[in-house]
């Protein structure tokens, strides 16, 4: 199974998956998805081509919500040309349709549609399959054309063509092919956009098998479009490459530039830092997802070319040797930007971290000399409070003597004999005495309450 069919396998909707009832073998349960998964894997991925032929290949990239568009659209090219429809859940169609085949596949983010013409030609390309398919009917195909290629499969009758005769097939750009399939055929191509907005590619049979001819035009196609999803991210690149470059600069700045006098200059640098690293992490998680997809299409991409099994022909470069080089490069731009982005993220979080144990020991430092304030300032209290009861302990035993000699003058006027002065003065030590130890009590008791 090709890894485009399997894309859209794996995209496929829960409900359309509905679950076969167990079987026995042999008395062992078996699993219930085992069938749909032995079919999947035994699907035809690419279409029986008998030569002469031609087809063109649209790639448009679009969101999933539109796959139910793409469906009514193929469902109503089904009812125009009287063709049995599809069920209500698909995600792959092939079908005969008059004069041409029209096969949709749809995948995690692009969908493919391939008209297919059988039949001789004297001029390739000049009447492209394309044409069969009806105007209207494109028009309102959703997404937009990131692959559209033309190719032609000239019969092993025919003579192979001059270069003189390629240059102007390919409107005099310069030509380059190799043999592909042991020898089997000839590939042909100028990598270029035409002026109808397609790519052409040349084949001719010099012994192809009948199987063969499917699975050569099915790598080819899907070379075309993985390679030109592999460097989807170029844009984004370009556009990011700039700013990694001004948040490094700010990074080294914020760094060897700023005098930290206090604290609040250490919590403002790291409050900078916090933002710089935000700012980090958004780009991160923008290009994170398209890098991935990248580094996966340009393997698939480097294995269908392994798989053409191409062979130099004298005179011309390989059909993919520069194409292969064009996005190796840009590949290793994408592993570039993406270590860039590692390596920023981590200074920063370096950065971060060292400034935010500084934060933490300034405050540390902060708060001991708050205790030690604080623990002065408790010490204080006590002796003022101490102060205080060793007051109120005097005042309470004056007042208490002076309750003391108005009852001893009163008792010295109700006509007894006493010595007010001398049972005053002897009552001044057992009073006081006795209020020191009662505020004593009162305050262990306070104290043993809180």
């Amino acid at each position: 199974m090709s890894d485009m069919n399997f894309s859209s396998f794996l995209a496929q909707p829960e409900a359309d998956s509905q679950p076969l009832p167990k079987r026995n073998l042999a008395g062992i349960p078996e699993y219930p998805e085992r069938h749909d998964l032995h079919t999947e894997l035994n699907a035809d991925v690419y279409e029986l081509v008998s030569i002469p032929a031609q087809l063109s290949h649209l790639v448009l990239l679009s969101d999933r919500q539109w796959i139910d568009q793409e469906r009514q659209l193929i469902v109503a090219l089904c009812d125009r040309y009287k063709i049995a429809r599809p069920n209500s859940h698909f995600d792959q169609f092939s079908a005969e349709m008059g004069e041409f085949r029209l096969r949709w596949e749809r995948h995690t983010e692009y969908s493919t549609y391939t008209v297919y013409r059988r039949g001789s030609f004297d001029i390739p390309f000049a009447k492209p399959a394309i044409a069969e398919i009806p105007q209207d009917w494109l028009a309102r195909i959703p997404g937009e054309v990131l692959v559209a290629t033309h190719i032609a499969l000239d019969d092993r009758s025919r003579p192979s063509r001059s270069l003189s005769e390629l240059a102007n097939l390919f409107e005099s750009n310069t030509v380059i092919g190799s043999k592909v399939s042991g020898g089997s055929a000839s590939v042909w191509s100028d990598n270029q956009i035409h002026a109808d907005g397609f790519s052409r590619i040349l084949i001719h049979d010099d012994n192809l098998r009948s199987r063969q001819v499917g699975r050569l035009v099915q790598r080819l196609l899907e070379i075309e479009t993985y390679r030109m999803l592999a460097i989807l991210p170029l844009t984004l690149t370009r556009k990011v490459i700039p700013q990694l470059e001004r948040y490094d600069d700010r990074l080294a700045e914020l760094i060897t530039g700023n005098e930290l006098t206090g604290i609040e200059d250490e919590q403002r640098l790291l409050g900078e830092l916090t933002k710089l690293a935000s700012e980090i992490e958004k780009i991160s998680a923008q290009t994170s997802h398209r890098f991935s997809a990248s580094q996966t299409y340009y393997a698939i991409m480097q294995q269908r070319i392994v798989e053409l099994r191409e062979e130099r022909i004298e005179g011309l470069q390989m059909l993919y040797e520069f194409r292969k080089q064009r996005v190796t490069s840009a590949m290793g731009t994408f592993d570039l930007v993406r270590s860039q982005l590692e390596i920023l993220s981590l200074r920063v979080a370096r950065a971060s971290s060292m400034l935010r144990t500084r934060v933490d020991i300034s405050m540390e430092s902060q708060i001991r000399d708050l205790l030690k304030s604080m623990d002065n300032r408790a010490h204080l209290q006590l002796r003022l409070q101490e102060t205080v009861e060793g007051l109120s302990v005097v005042v309470l035993s004056y007042y208490l003597i002076g309750i003391v000699g108005y009852g001893l003058k009163a008792v010295k006027a109700a006509g007894y004999a006493v010595n007010v002065e001398l049972l005053t003065g002897v009552a001044i030590p057992i009073v006081v005495a006795a209020v020191f130890f009662g505020v004593r009590r009162l305050r262990r008791m306070v104290k043993k309450s809180n």
